[in-house]
């Protein structure tokens, strides 16, 4: 029987490899939470770990198992400790680098959620070691299939906002940004979506991952089509799939699928689709695109940036507008800057994130 390791497993991601695990008879020999131990609890006496690593130590005598490590040096050792060859990292945030980077230097290979490890140290990362989750590079990599690329596209569901007036937005509150029109996610991923940091970061996922910078999104508000790939021949060719991730997280850890995972694609009732560009007005963020695509290494100062201004926004120390003035602001103050290693990220990471809560 095969086995993984689950960093994030009470999160959408983690719940559905779960799902996924149980079908197919795969083992969990470790297994990485947050604070929500209640599910935690679950999950240990559905699928019986070998070690356990969570957030907070106050939490680790609400754990029921034997083994339970805590904070990013627990996961880091529970990494080290266990033996599987795949790590399914779905925790969310910059907290995620540091696991990728340990699983990538054990020769582990890392079926890949967590978006900031690549936006942030994807020059320093073995892409031949990585397994995209997410479901728009799932769909490019399905759509290239060896084929001479032209173009990559990726779609974006527009957000919380998407349908709003401009001027309303400006005061829009925390919890209305987490009303997503298509899904249910963790905050940070929904807020991202709000204000399309996450389609920024889903590009620069792309540069790396496929080598290439000529990649575009557009706005598809049903979320059917995933991803298209316009090849050398004139020809394009879309990726249609139901939001559910369990494809994808299936394909990452099985390596290939051939029995039916979603229902297929009902095309009559999906009824015409819309392509809409994704405005700067309305998502101020969009306007480094181009520049970022050119400049990836500077993703550790979008990353850091937005993860401060997101935590300003649910404190009521700013606007919904401001969180993309202050990201903005910090890209053109650390405009020059340049790692050359995995220890200059670091120390870049934190000194944006300084400046940022200064602003």
């Amino acid at each position: 029987m095969s086995s993984i390791i689950l960093l994030g497993s009470t999160g959408s991601i983690g719940v559905n490899t779960l799902i996924i695990a149980k079908r197919y008879d795969i083992s969990i020999e470790a297994i990485v939470a947050g604070t929500n131990i209640d599910l935690l609890n679950q999950q240990i006496a559905k699928f019986n770990p070998k070690i356990v690593a969570i957030a907070n130590i106050e939490d680790r005598h609400r754990v029921n198992h034997p083994i339970v490590l805590c904070g990013q040096d627990g996961i880091l050792e529970l990494i080290e400790r266990s033996d599987s060859p795949t790590v399914v990292n779905a925790l969310v945030g910059y907290i995620g680098l540091a696991p990728t980077l340990k699983s990538i230097e054990l020769g582990k290979r890392v079926a890949l959620a967590n978006k900031e490890s690549l936006v942030v140290a994807g020059e320093f990362i073995d892409m031949s070691m990585i397994t995209p989750i997410d479901s728009e590079h799932f769909g490019l990599w399905y759509l290239m299939n060896q084929r001479p690329i032209n173009k990559l596209y990726i779609t974006a569901s527009g957000g919380a906002f998407r349908d709003w007036d401009i001027d309303k937005i400006k005061d829009a509150s925390f919890a209305d940004a987490l009303k997503h029109p298509n899904w249910s996610m963790g905050n940070k991923i929904t807020i991202d979506s709000a204000t399309m940091t996450n389609k920024l970061f889903e590009l620069l996922e792309a540069k790396w991952l496929f080598d290439t910078t000529n990649i575009d999104a557009f706005i598809e508000k049903k979320s059917i089509i995933h991803a298209l790939a316009e090849f050398k021949d004139g020809s394009t060719t879309a990726h249609f799939a139901g939001v559910d991730m369990k494809l994808p997280i299936a394909f990452a850890i099985l390596g290939e699928v051939s029995e039916e995972i979603l229902p297929p694609t009902d095309l009559l009732s999906i009824g015409s689709l819309e392509f809409l560009p994704i405005e700067e007005s309305r998502y101020p963020i969009w306007s480094i695109k181009e520049h970022i695509l050119k400049n990836p290494h500077l993703g550790v100062v979008i990353n850091a940036s937005n993860e401060e201004a997101i935590k300003a926004f649910e404190n009521n120390k700013c606007s919904f507008f401001e969180m993309s003035e202050m990201v903005l602001d910090a890209y053109s103050k650390f405009e020059n800057i340049k790692a050359t290693n995995i220890e200059e990220v670091i120390e870049i990471d934190t000194e944006v994130r300084r400046y940022t809560r200064g602003l």
